[in-house]
Formats: C-alpha cells, sequence, structure tokens
C-alpha cells in the first residue's frame, strides 16, 4: 500500500471508476489551474495490489518560506477504507515537498437537508474526526462563503427526470416561472470564445451591482478553451420588437376568448363560471396593456436589436451538471431569464445521462435573507453540507515566524 504521485492518464482511469466526483477534480480543471500559474499534481494511494483506490487533484503555488499546496473538492474516493492512510500520506507527502501549509476542502458531505433546510439526515462527524485525528487544523462548521468557497451546495436529482417531465418537477412557483419566461420569445445562445466579452458584460455589471469580484475575461477564455464542449457559455437575449408583436398576438387570442365569455354571458347572464373567467381575462387583458407600454418604452431606449439580459455557465462531467458562473440584468428581471438558462442546461444534461445536477453554493441561512437560495428552490432540490475546510502545518515553527517577520513587514511598509 503506497501514496505517490501519479499519471494523468492513470488520475483518469481512476475518475471512471467513480460515480460521485466534483468537476474541480478534473484533466480540465488541471489544465485551467496550470493556464492561471499553479503548480498541478496529480496523487493517488494504491492498496495491496496496487490497484488506485483514492486519487486527487492538488495544486500548488510559492509562498513567502516555501510551498501553499491545497485539495480542493476530493480525493475521488473508489474505496472508503483508504481515506485515513491517505489524508496521513498526503500530509507526510506536502512535508517532504517543502510545503509550509496544506489546505483540505474535502467534497464528501458532512449533512444533508431538504429544500428548505431541514435536516434529512444525522451529521457524519466521521471525516473531521479523521483529519484532526492527523493533526489538520479545522475552521469549523460555517455559514456564507468562507474564503469565497460555498461548503452549502444545493442540488437535484435528475434521474428518472425527461425533458418532458422537467418542468413538472420543478417547485409549484417555479412551474408558474416557467410559464411565464417561456412565453417572452427569449433566445439562448451558445457562445464561441470571440463572443465571450459578452458574457464577461453581463457577469461584471452583476457583481458591481452585488459588491463582489468578477473574473477576469482572460480567466474566461482561458475556461473555454480548457473545458471545450464539456462547458456551455450561455446567453439569454430578448428581441423588444419581436416581443411586442408575441404581446399583440397574445392579447388579440385573450380578447377573442372575452367576446366568446360575453356571447355565453348574454345567453346566461347568471353563470358564475363564465362571470369569473371574463373577469380573470379582462384583468390579464389589462396587464398586457401594461407590459406594452413597458416594451414601447424599452424599444424606445435600446431600440429594436436583439438585447443578452442573462448569462450562466454551465460544466457537463460524466458525473454531473454544475452552475458555475452567471449574471442577470436588472432592468430586465421581469423576464425572468435565468429560468429558460436552467432549462436549457438541465435538458441537455438529461440528454447526455447525466443524473446529478449541482447548483453550487447557497449561504446556509434559511431566515429569508438568502436571494440565491429562494431562486433555487424553484427547481424542487435540496441541500448538501460540506465539512468545511482544513489546515495541515508540515512546518510550524518556520510557519509562525514567517507570519511574523511578515507582519512586521507590513507594519513598516503597509505592503
Amino acid at each position: 500500500m503506497t501514496f505517490s504521485q501519479i499519471s494523468k492518464n492513470e488520475f483518469i482511469e481512476h475518475c471512471k471508476l467513480v460515480s460521485e466526483k466534483s468537476f474541480f477534480q478534473s484533466l480540465e480543471m488541471g489544465e485551467l489551474l496550470t493556464k492561471r500559474g499553479y503548480d498541478v499534481r496529480f496523487v493517488g494511494y494504491r492498496d495491496s495490489s496496487s490497484t488506485i483506490v483514492i486519487s486527487s487533484l492538488v495544486f500548488c503555488k510559492k509562498m513567502f518560506g516555501g510551498l501553499y499546496m491545497e485539495l480542493n473538492s476530493g480525493p475521488v474516493v473508489s474505496d472508503n477504507s483508504y481515506l485515513d492512510k491517505f489524508f496521513h500520506s498526503l500530509r507526510d507527502y506536502a512535508k517532504h515537498e517543502g510545503v509550509l501549509e496544506l489546505v483540505v476542502k474535502p467534497s464528501q458531505t458532512y449533512q444533508t437537508f431538504d429544500s428548505n433546510g431541514q435536516p434529512l439526515g444525522f451529521e457524519d462527524t466521521h471525516l473531521i474526526e479523521m483529519l484532526t485525528k492527523n493533526d489538520f487544523q479545522y475552521d469549523g462548521l460555517q455559514t456564507g462563503y468562507p474564503n469565497g468557497e460555498p461548503v452549502w451546495h444545493y442540488v437535484k436529482d435528475l434521474e428518472g427526470i425527461t425533458e418532458d417531465t422537467l418542468v413538472s418537477s420543478f417547485s409549484k412557483k417555479g412551474k408558474v416561472l416557467s410559464k411565464k419566461a417561456n412565453s417572452f420569445g427569449l433566445n439562448i445562445t451558445r457562445l464561441t470564445k470571440d463572443e465571450l466579452p459578452r458574457f464577461k458584460a453581463i457577469t461584471e455589471a452583476t457583481s458591481n451591482r452585488r459588491d463582489y469580484t468578477d473574473k477576469p475575461l482572460e480567466y474566461y477564455q482561458d475556461l473555454f478553451d480548457t473545458f471545450s464542449d464539456r462547458a456551455d457559455f450561455l446567453i439569454a437575449s430578448l428581441n423588444l420588437t419581436t416581443y411586442l408583436d408575441l404581446l399583440h398576438s397574445q392579447e388579440d387570442k385573450l380578447k377573442k376568448i372575452a367576446e366568446n365569455l360575453v356571447q355565453d354571458l348574454s345567453i346566461n347572464p347568471k353563470s358564475r363560471k363564465k362571470g369569473n373567467e371574463l373577469r380573470e381575462i379582462e384583468s390579464q387583458i389589462e396587464s398586457f396593456e401594461q407590459r406594452k407600454q413597458n416594451a414601447e418604452q424599452l424599444i424606445n431606449k435600446y431600440g429594436t436589436s436583439d438585447i443578452d439580459i442573462a448569462a450562466s455557465l454551465f460544466i457537463y462531467t460524466k458525473q454531473e451538471l454544475v452552475y458555475l458562473f452567471s449574471g442577470s440584468l436588472e432592468e430586465f428581471s421581469s423576464f425572468y431569464a435565468p429560468i429558460i438558462l436552467q432549462e436549457f442546461a438541465m435538458k441537455k444534461a438529461i440528454k447526455k445521462s447525466i443524473k446529478f445536477y449541482n447548483f453550487l453554493g447557497i449561504t446556509g441561512l434559511f431566515d429569508g435573507s438568502d436571494g440565491v437560495l429562494r431562486f433555487k428552490q424553484n427547481f424542487n432540490g435540496y441541500i448538501l453540507r460540506k465539512p468545511g475546510t482544513f489546515h495541515y502545518f508540515p512546518h510550524p515553527v518556520r510557519y509562525k515566524i514567517i507570519q511574523v517577520i511578515k507582519k512586521i513587514v507590513f507594519t513598516l511598509t503597509g505592503k
């Protein structure tokens, strides 16, 4: 039984054996990290027959006095009984390689919750106990996005769902929003690399509005190159002239229905059912008048060209569909464009026989403050809580001395 660096091909072959694996643990992510300046390595643990039973991508970067090493969203496990030995060996490997800080962010689930945050199972403390026994320092269970990383994941099982039954699997509100979003004549486009500035324009506008830092365009371009056809940079666009024509057509249909109801009521004026139906149709006609006025105002402001109003990036792997980045223009929020982007990606995943969809992060707060959670709840999934972040310091004395020196330098120079 041995721990060692392994080849890319060995890592790929081991990944084929497992049904659950994060997109982060992939050759493509390794290539992306390499392009972003990281030293990427693949490590594995073999059983007595020299079969790889645990593998992982780890990445390193230089830090003052040594290396920083991280294992993110892993490891890839085909035999859990070797996890303890793997982490013990990883710790020793980091020390041998001159690592000052080793960070582990496991993909294993700590606890499962329903869509509203109610526990569905017990807390699994086994991994936390294992890592702390191996001298890893634990940040503890957290909410929010500690160090920008999601530790609460909203997910949905796609097994047994077809393209035709997808919408019926949504929540009650999600079904209504899907119907509305699909009535506006929105178009979905899969962008080419040259078109990525359109994606960046949406995500940057969103990050400025919500006060977080967007990825640079170069990052999206590198991701496009490395993931290739496994990544969809999608744009939802709106043509206001087409939308206005659609409103006129839909309103004309409602008016004909209203005329028929009026005729029915002239014959049977006491029909409560027909009267209620007429009031509902008249209310809808009033809303169409308002929407037509809004559309004309938008045409006066933006003209008749297509407008990009929402964008999302999805990653497709054998094990999962992942919702990675997104953005939308607040002025067009009433068109619910992110809903149809989600539908597009899920239907594609179903065609690819992908059984699991990871919407990624929510805050883990269920007090109504998390708007991202409210959006994802429309799709009627459930929640996985990850254990969080662990740190190991192979050379603790040297690490502490370096931290003191850095603090002194910062105090003196402000840098």
